[in-house]
């Protein structure tokens, strides 16, 4: 344990694949060395719940994104952008910080501009395999820029860039139940062949969708269900599930590596955090990426594993039609389960949390040296 106190902000958010990267990285700091950790999110964002639920401060700020279809409605955004950099510019005065991490999502943007003109060091971590816009404007001052996947020099200067892979929520990893365990823990038969599907903590609509009048399919070829609706599908999938057997719908599911390990295939979305978690425990997938995320990124994170035949890819504009149908005849196929779950595990990167703090550690020993 160091004898010295780290002084250090992490700003960024809005969803939870950069809240989730974001907590796994305060985690490991706090493991190792003693540190004052300061998070600064964008108001009304998950991050103002998420973050002091897990015993960290938060600074919030009143920024947002650009309204990229009403351009006049932009002039409130820059109102509000001009503000948080004033704001931001604030706490890294007063809070001093050693170093500046931005995990990506509107907040870190004038959070690591105001370190940057302050002449404080600044790490960048981005999750996807296509760099988001707030990370690309940052990259040219940054130390160090974290990745997840190859080849990102066609968005960042080469010699800033260090494979760490992306970290993921410590629990994932932490069950010790056998698949058939896991199954009976949700009152499912422990023999059968059993799928998860999740569509994060406000659900997949296509997801949804593409299930909900297909679960007869499910109960006759002797295929079990595992599947998280998310809050804003309401009790569809629960009425729609009533009275058959093998079907267990949920809006949120609390032990995510009971789910994992019940699971003999998994139907994600292909957010760089849920990808991170499949690759890690060896797991069997079929991805829809959302259309509803910048410059597509969450298909070009797919196809990364579809590439290397470690997932199966549908289109989100497909998937009602085509995913009961695939997952029947994937899940019932042990070679290609096999195959796929050897595949993915190849891709994974352990011990992300800690490559990251290594380099924190490492740019703030060097700043001090040069002072």
């Amino acid at each position: 344990m160091s004898q010295r106190k780290y002084k250090i902000i992490i700003s960024g958010g809005g969803t939870g694949g950069h809240i989730f990267p974001a907590l796994s990285i305060a985690n490991a700091l706090k493991r190792r060395v003693d540190a004052d950790i300061l998070f600064v999110g964008a108001k009304n964002r998950m991050e103002m719940e998420k973050v002091p639920a897990a015993g960290y401060r938060i600074e919030g700020l009143d920024v947002a994104g650009f309204n990229r279809k009403n351009l006049f409605k932009n002039f409130a955004v820059l109102v509000r952008l001009y503000k948080s950099l004033r704001k931001a510019h604030h706490i890294v005065k007063t809070f001093r910080p050693d170093i500046a991490i931005g995990v990506g999502g509107y907040a870190s943007g004038p959070t690591l501009k105001a370190a940057q003109r302050a002449k404080i060091p600044t790490l960048l971590q981005e999750q996807n395999s296509y760099a988001g816009v707030t990370n690309k404007l940052l990259a040219k001052k940054a130390e160090r820029i974290c990745v997840a996947y190859p080849d990102m020099q066609r968005f960042f200067p080469a010699d800033k860039i260090v494979m760490t892979g992306n970290p993921v929520r410590k629990e994932i990893l932490t069950s010790t139940k056998t698949p058939q365990e896991a199954r009976r823990s949700f009152g499912l038969e422990p023999d059968l062949p059993t799928v998860l599907v999740v569509g994060g903590s406000l659900g997949a609509r296509t997801l949804n969708q593409a299930l909900c009048d297909k679960l007869e399919l499910f109960t006759n070829a002797g295929v079990q269900l595992i599947w998280q609706t998310g809050k804003n599908f309401g009790d569809k999938g629960i009425i729609a599930a009533k009275g058959k057997k093998g079907i267990v719908v949920t809006q949120f599911i609390t032990d995510m590596a009971v789910a994992y390990t019940a699971a003999s295939l998994v139907v994600s979305r292909a957010g760089a955090g849920s990808i991170s978690e499949i690759e890690l425990l060896g797991k069997p997938c079929i991805l829809v990426p959302s259309p509803n995320v910048a410059e597509d990124h969450q298909t070009k994170n797919a196809l990364a594993l579809v590439n290397n035949d470690a997932a199966l890819m549908i289109a989100d504009n497909e998937a009602v039609e085509r995913l009961a149908d695939t997952i029947l005849s994937t899940v019932k196929d042990s070679a290609k389960l096999s195959k796929m779950g050897q595949n993915v595990r190849k891709l994974a990167m352990e011990n992300s949390d800690d490559r990251i703090v290594d380099h924190i550690l490492d740019i703030i020993k060097n700043h001090q040296s040069q002072k």
